[in-house]
């Protein structure tokens, strides 16, 4: 097949692009803006090959979308283009809905006029694969798991704007028969990841000894997934799912973000043991985020019974390879810190 992955030079959207490359015999066109997330370094391995080609293209450019569209000539679009972090979303909400609802927008009406425009039988083999996240479906309590039926309950202007995205693509498929299959997934971790989040974030300033920021009491509850595990799920939904159906992708690996920087300090403390004493001194517990969600946790029996995809790795293992990962890969990152990215505390609503 012929793949146009948006949003590629991404974190979870250049895993994709290296698994389709790596493990199958598909083309692949990559476009991304290339805004301060996205980086070509992540896709340096796969670069040269023949099978791949790259274009900087804004999905909020809509004559950009058919031109490429027109020349690649697509069977299938992965569509991850987004801005995608929560604590940003706080502070400038208005990038979220120009990308996320807009850019979707502009993405799924240059797919249908491509898609109409194609002879009957490469019209019904055609996918459009939109893939969000378990945040469209708000905070949950102690008990219970997200399910493809959960009704959706946003709670931040990031997850408020995937959501409206999710909705324009069951709208698509319903009003004008667009082939498409959406996926919502718990949180990734895994090499590669932009240093704002979470994971990486606490990797990279214990190595420095700067204090490990946990926000509010640390018992806020997520659901890891390894993104590896998440690259080889989303191929298996485009090529086996079926057409206007959801599927929830989840590694079952629930832990308090307060566990999740203890493990990494455990971790470190075996590998790279520090003068000073364990890592876990660092940790600081500092001001919550403004309508921080309790709870996620993903029920993926449907991708699992359906498909037969079960996550490989588990939070440890997939852990282990993170942090050797970051430890094996400094220029990376320090080439990403010295441009605009500078670790700053954002997400606290007194931006405008």
């Amino acid at each position: 097949m012929r793949i146009l992955v948006t949003g590629g030079a991404g974190f979870i959207g250049s895993a994709v692009v290296r698994y389709l490359i790596q493990h199958t015999s598909h083309s692949v066109l990559n476009l991304d803006a290339l805004t301060y997330a996205g980086n070509l370094d992540s896709l340096t391995s796969i670069e040269c090959d023949s099978r791949y080609q790259f274009q900087q293209v804004d999905i909020r450019n809509l004559s950009a979308l058919s031109q490429c569209f027109d020349k690649f000539q697509p069977q299938a679009v992965m569509h991850l283009a987004a801005e995608s972090h929560v604590d940003r979303s706080i502070d400038g909400p208005s990038a979220f809905i120009e990308t996320n609802i807009t850019g979707t927008y502009n993405l799924l009406d240059t797919a249908r006029a491509y898609w109409q425009g194609l002879e009957t039988e490469h019209a019904v083999q055609f996918r459009f694969h939109h893939i969000s996240t378990d945040e469209v479906y708000g905070s949950l309590g102690t008990e219970g798991k997200f399910t493809e039926e959960t009704p959706y309950a946003p709670n931040s202007p990031y997850s408020a704007s995937k959501a409206a995205s999710d909705h324009l693509v069951r709208a698509w498929h319903h009003t004008y028969g667009l082939p498409t299959i959406m996926t919502n997934c718990s949180n990734n971790y895994g090499p590669f990841q932009f240093p704002e989040k979470l994971i990486p974030l606490m990797i990279i300033k214990a190595l420095r000894g700067e204090c490990l920021p946990v926000y509010g009491d640390g018992s806020n509850v997520r659901d890891w997934l390894y993104v590896e595990d998440h690259a080889r799920a989303l191929y298996q939904v485009l090529t086996e799912g079926r057409v206007g159906e959801t599927y929830n992708i989840g590694g079952d690996e629930e832990r308090t973000n307060l566990e999740v920087v203890k493990t990494i300090c455990g971790i470190l403390d075996k590998e790279l043991p520090g003068n000073e004493g364990q890592y876990d001194r660092l940790i600081e517990f500092v001001a919550d985020r403004p309508g921080h969600d309790q709870r996620y946790a993903i029920d993926a029996t449907k991708i699992g019974t359906e498909l037969k995809w079960q996550p490989k790795e588990s939070f440890e293992s997939g852990m282990n390879q993170t942090i050797l990962w970051y430890l094996d890969n400094r220029e990376w990152w320090q080439r990403i810190e010295s441009g605009v990215y500078r670790q700053e505390r954002i997400g606290l609503g007194t931006s405008k």
